[in-house]
């Protein structure tokens, strides 16, 4: 590893990082919301990438950051801990009450339900949605010699997800759908005060305004898309919605109309965002280290991503997965974990009582001193050699536990296609030197979009 790490000095932009901690005092507490407001990874000090835990109390109510990667993954596979309710508070206005969101009982029912189409068989039958939504990527791009990736990748995820899951394309109505999830992403989705001073899910939000306006136009996308296939639907079951409409409960009765909403609104949400953002940070990095997209171009024009029929196929790009996986080490698309003891507990010898807020947040473990070589710097060389990554304990791009993500193959097999089909057909650089921040809110995004540079692949096969 080390001669990696030399060989590698690539040190990618990310947001300040505290000499002290910010707490202490209500206007130290203040200062705390203010800078997680903007940025949810804002308030993290220098001593927080060296401890594997600490605990605070923050407005009043105790807590614990947890970066001990046993610690946390016990934390998160334990029935002891739940989401705490005021950390929907952002989310619900987009997600309602689908499978991110749903505890206990209904969150098994919901998981089961869908869990058939994430299998690898389901996810498989999918590829050729991905090679088509990589392919009308590279054809709107093609004479430009400059573009928003940002916006390109969100276009073509979610060209990919409603062909998927909805056996849809992304016309008119679907730019709309992208519009409304970036729009909300970019603003509503931040923190406000009221989310740390309140104890509950519905604690002010009467001051919520623009989150539930922004939510209920969304929703009401969401329901015109599933009235037309209700208008018009399928002769068999075809894709994620199909299933939502033909499913019963134990005695019989079809999903309330409420929650198939819920469900299409989640899956859509989770399925184009964060695979749009996982492939803007990773080609991002790949602009910033033109050797490595140069290994990486060599490795797709030997099996190019038209020739991709089972997953099987990607095991032909053990760089792309490792440059996927270095991408999600350093931008997680779940930056920060929150959950609530239910019961009396005890971590790493300090109490934890009910009520108390565990945080675990992935961008610290994977940027952690104490685990990681090389923490900040961009070495995709460190996961070659990894033949199951899920297995290092440090690193958690999609959770742990039972409800570490369900689409985590769908989201990676559907990324690695659409790079590829870019990378086969351009060299990728950037039009100013102007670095990129990263911004967290539900996902972590750019503190700006910046035009990237397109430079045509001559050996491309046309």
């Amino acid at each position: 590893m080390d001669a990696l790490v030399r060989s590698a000095p690539l040190i990618p932009p990310a947001p300040k990082v505290h000499p002290r901690p910010l707490g202490g005092s209500l206007v130290g507490e203040l200062r705390i919301a203010l800078e997680m407001g903007r940025n949810l990874m804002g308030a993290w000090t220098e001593a927080d990438f060296d401890n594997l835990v600490t605990p605070y109390v923050f407005m009043g109510q105790p807590g614990m950051v947890v970066s001990d990667p046993a610690a946390a993954r016990r934390i998160l596979s334990s029935p002891n801990y739940l989401r705490p309710v005021k950390a929907a508070r952002s989310v619900r206005p987009i997600a309602g009450d689908g499978l991110l969101l749903s505890e206990g009982e209904t969150w098994r029912r919901q998981r089961k339900s869908l869990a058939p189409v994430f299998t690898p068989m389901a996810v498989e039958s999918l590829l050729p949605h991905f090679t088509a939504a990589g392919a009308s990527l590279v054809e709107a791009l093609s004479g430009r010699a400059r573009a928003d990736l940002s916006e390109a990748f969100h276009h073509a995820t979610l060209d990919a997800v409603l062909s998927a899951l909805f056996s849809r394309r992304a016309d008119a109505q679907g730019d709309q759908l992208a519009h409304k999830v970036r729009r909300y992403m970019e603003g509503p989705a931040h923190f406000n005060l009221m989310d740390f001073v309140s104890r509950g899910a519905d604690d002010l939000t009467f001051l919520d305004f623009e989150r539930r306006r922004q939510g209920a136009a969304w929703f009401q996308a969401v329901e015109h898309l599933i009235a037309e296939r209700r208008a018009h639907p399928h002769a068999e079951a075809r894709d994620l919605l199909d299933r939502l409409l033909a499913a019963r409960d134990e005695d019989g009765a079809p999903l309330s109309n409420h929650e198939i909403r819920d469900q299409c609104g989640t899956m859509l949400v989770a399925g184009f965002e964060t695979t749009s953002r996982l492939l803007f940070w990773a080609t991002y990095l790949l602009a910033l280290d033109p050797a490595t997209q140069d290994r990486l171009r060599a490795e797709v024009l030997a099996a190019p991503a038209g020739d991709v029929r089972a997953l099987d196929d990607l095991q032909a790009w053990p760089l792309m997965r490792s440059v996927l996986f270095e991408t999600l080490r350093l931008y997680p698309t779940a930056p920060l974990l929150a959950r609530e003891a239910i019961g009396p507990d005890t971590v790493m010898d300090h109490p934890v009582v009910p009520g108390q807020i565990v945080t675990i947040s992935p961008w610290l473990i994977h940027r952690h001193r104490q685990l990681w070589d090389a923490p900040t710097a961009f070495v995709p060389d460190r996961f070659i050699d990894q033949p199951h990554p899920w297995g290092i304990d440090a690193f958690l791009p999609f959770g742990a536990g039972p409800r570490v993500c369900i689409g985590a193959s769908f989201a990676l097999a559907e990324a690695q296609i659409v790079l590829a089909s870019l990378l086969e057909r351009f060299e990728i650089g950037l039009a100013s030197d102007r670095p990129v921040i990263p911004i967290a809110s539900i996902t972590l995004g750019p503190d700006h979009t910046p035009d990237f540079t397109l430079t045509p692949v001559t050996q491309a096969r046309p």
